[in-house]
């Protein structure tokens, strides 16, 4: 998955995120505009994991997601 394009696309990708991370508001996933690193940071903030096991669930959630 291209974050490039994510980011175009974010209000298509943003539907995806909420079902994976349920945990995250409306307005937190408005903030992350499509942005990775951005994305990391509330996953750890909302489900208390690790930075790595952040970037780790993004990862899964790229292979999932691709096309």
């Amino acid at each position: 998955m291209n974050w490039d394009i994510v980011e175009g696309n974010w209000k298509q990708v943003k539907g995806k995120v909420k079902v994976q991370w349920g945990k995250l508001t409306d307005d937190q996933l408005d903030k992350i505009s499509g942005r990775r690193d951005e994305l990391a940071g509330r996953i750890q903030e909302a489900y208390g994991v690790s930075k790595d096991e952040a970037e780790a669930q993004i990862k899964r959630f790229e292979d999932q997601t691709r096309d």
